[in-house]
């Protein structure tokens, strides 16, 4: 019975093996299998319709990923970026409206892409308050804004943005009082004596209210770090540039000085290099100048290169016949001049005139040195301006304040 049992599995798995030769081996089509199992991806997407897919990933030929948030958007071209005149040609570009900016993405790495020379909302006379600016953010925004940066042979200079955004009001501190007509009278106090050969310490700015705008000149360590240490505490900058004084060399303001006796060309390379030291500044003021500031000729293509590059002039009020206001008027830049000097001896004083001269004419700016105790005396004095009827505003708002005539 075993034996029997034994040849009748030889007989069956025989037959079942026969069975499968037949079936994938049949006769007369040696080597070529009954069916062949084809698979194919998706068809390709249509040219005029390029697949999306996640940034940063390239898929196989032949295959699509799409959906709600990935379909393609054939129909749709991106409109044509503005063109604007490069750096170097043509200094005929106006301003842009400090509280109507463009929309633009946010740059990366926290840089600033927006304008901040406004809330960027319209606010009417009657909701301004006196007393200490409250617009905008402390910190403001981190610099630069790489879209502002044009790289040179000195480091990164400033420039307009290719959708015209200038340094002027992207770097400035917002305030909603510029622009707008009425409400309190505006002072504004520039703190000068920084960066500067001699300058003491960039700490006596601690205790400064965040509207009190600084300036930095281009000599000294870590500059980049003090300017980014302002704006962290809420000040915006300006850049002083030395200009040659009546005395010079016996009075001299620094390395790369702009001199009178140089040609035009030697100037602007030393403006640049004074451009170079740092970024986030809104403007450029005058260190010294009582010779440079009064021959036009030399000021000239240095107002222009200011202009140029989307940033305000600031004139101390420092030089007595001054051509900078006549030569900004012509080239239609923004510029303003200080109406009090706020010097240390005599700083209440000068403090009750610059309050005489907002409510006289709108708006009112005086600029102080840094010296000790200067910070303290003038925080004391922003905090009696809500009493007296009065608003202590940035720099660059008191420039675009409307003046009472």
């Amino acid at each position: 019975m075993k034996a029997l049992a034994v040849a009748a599995g030889i007989v069956f798995w025989t037959l079942v093996l026969g069975v499968a030769v037949l079936m994938f081996f049949p006769a007369g089509d040696e080597g070529e299998p009954v069916a062949v199992l084809q698979v194919d991806g998706a068809p390709p997407a249509p040219a005029a319709a390029p697949a999306a897919g996640p940034v940063g990933v390239d898929l196989p030929p032949g295959f699509s990923v799409t959906g709600p948030s990935m379909a393609p958007n054939a129909q749709q071209p991106r409109p044509a970026a503005p063109t604007l005149a490069p750096p170097g040609q043509g200094t005929t570009m106006m301003p842009v409206t400090p509280n109507a900016p463009p929309p633009a993405p946010p740059g990366p790495s926290g840089s600033l892409e927006t304008p901040e020379g406004g809330s960027g909302t319209k606010v009417a006379a009657a909701e301004l308050t006196a007393g200490i600016d409250q617009t905008g953010s402390v910190p403001l925004a981190p610099v630069p804004a790489p879209a502002l940066i044009e790289e040179s042979p000195y480091g990164p200079l400033p420039k307009i943005a290719i959708d015209g955004r200038r340094p002027a009001e992207v770097y400035a501190r917002p305030s909603n009082y510029a622009n707008v007509a009425g409400g309190p009278p505006r002072v504004a106090v520039l703190l000068n004596g920084l960066g500067v050969p001699g300058a003491p310490d960039g700490d006596i700015i601690k205790g400064l209210p965040p509207p009190v705008s600084i300036a930095y000149g281009a000599y000294g360590r870590s500059l980049q770090e003090r300017v980014s240490q302002a704006r962290a505490e809420g000040h915006e900058v300006l850049l002083a540039i030395p200009l040659e004084p009546n005395d010079y060399p016996a009075e001299d303001p620094g390395p790369h000085t702009l001199l009178t006796t140089l040609p035009t060309t030697e100037n602007i390379k030393r403006l640049q290099w004074l451009m170079s030291r740092y970024t986030g500044y809104v403007g450029v003021t005058n260190y010294m100048g009582a010779k440079f500031e009064t021959t036009s000729a030399s000021l000239k293509p240095v107002l222009e290169e200011v202009k140029r590059r989307g940033l305000i002039y600031f004139d101390d009020g420092s030089v007595e016949g001054s051509t900078a206001g006549e030569i900004a008027r012509d080239l239609e830049l923004e510029y303003s001049t200080a109406q009090v000097r706020l010097d240390g001896a005599t700083l209440d004083k000068a403090l009750a005139e610059l309050e005489a001269a907002a409510k006289a004419q709108g708006a009112a700016i005086g600029v102080a040195k840094a010296e000790p105790g200067t910070a303290k005396r003038i925080a004391d004095w922003a905090g009696s301006l809500e009493e007296k009827g009065l608003v202590l505003v940035p720099v660059s708002a008191a420039m675009r304040s409307p003046r009472q005539s």
